[in-house]
């Protein structure tokens, strides 16, 4: 029983990793953040072997990072590559959703893609919304977003809302999943492009109520990332 409460501690504590990508085979990492990650030294995060960060910017037709603005100013004075997501509403349109995200996050050659993420909050995973009206909804904000910024947006999933509402469909999109326990196998049996492996790490540079931040790899070699969406 011991042995068991000590393994679980060096899980919870990030301590240990249940995913431990190999860098020979993803050279290139990056982060996601939000205002969970208190105020971000980007100079010190940014010299910690990562090479992207996308940045939380919106939810929904209202909401907005409170963190947005401070940590996108900062973070594109860096090396590092920059996005922005938007987290999707079940329960607002998508029209609504993209003016929200274009209304924040500024027009930029040198941005990656705008990601629109998917997944559920509050009983959502419970009462699963509509797929027929999710989709809809779902694309008409990617749409408004590609036409906005000339980039065709990153779809980010975890495995349920993934297999719901993306598989077989969206085809055209780049996909960001989440999988904390085991490497991603999409269920259409498609490529993703990123890979959100843990919630569970722990870098220098950033003070606020969420020790943890989440790590990512890119799924190509360092010159693929260079080229990609330029």
């Amino acid at each position: 029983m011991f042995c068991i409460i000590v393994i679980a501690a060096t899980l919870y504590n990030g301590v240990i990793l249940l995913n431990n990508p190999s860098d020979i085979e993803f050279p290139v990492r990056g982060i996601d953040v939000s205002a969970y990650q208190g105020t971000i030294d980007w100079d010190t995060l940014a010299n910690q072997q990562i090479q992207f960060a996308f940045i939380k910017a919106t939810e929904g037709s209202s909401f907005v990072d409170s963190k947005f603005i401070e940590n996108y100013t900062n973070a594109v004075k860096t090396a590092l590559r920059v996005g922005a997501y938007h987290f999707f509403s079940y329960d607002s349109s998508g029209k609504t959703q993209a003016e929200n995200f274009i209304a924040v996050v500024p027009k930029s050659d040198d941005m990656l893609p705008p990601v629109v993420d998917v997944e559920f909050y509050g009983n959502k995973e419970k009462y699963l919304p509509d797929k027929d009206a999710t989709q809809t909804e779902l694309s008409i904000l990617l749409t408004e977003l590609e036409n906005h910024y000339g980039k065709r947006p990153i779809i980010y999933a975890v495995e349920k809302s993934y297999d719901l509402y993306i598989a077989g469909e969206y085809i055209e999109y780049d996909i960001w999943i989440r999988d904390v326990i085991k490497r991603p196998t999409l269920s259409d049996s498609r490529d993703w492009v990123f890979w959100q492996y843990t919630n569970l790490e722990v870098l220098d540079g950033y003070s606020g109520p969420e020790k943890y931040i989440d790590m990512n790899v890119y799924n190509g070699t360092q010159e693929d990332f260079e080229a990609y969406i330029k």
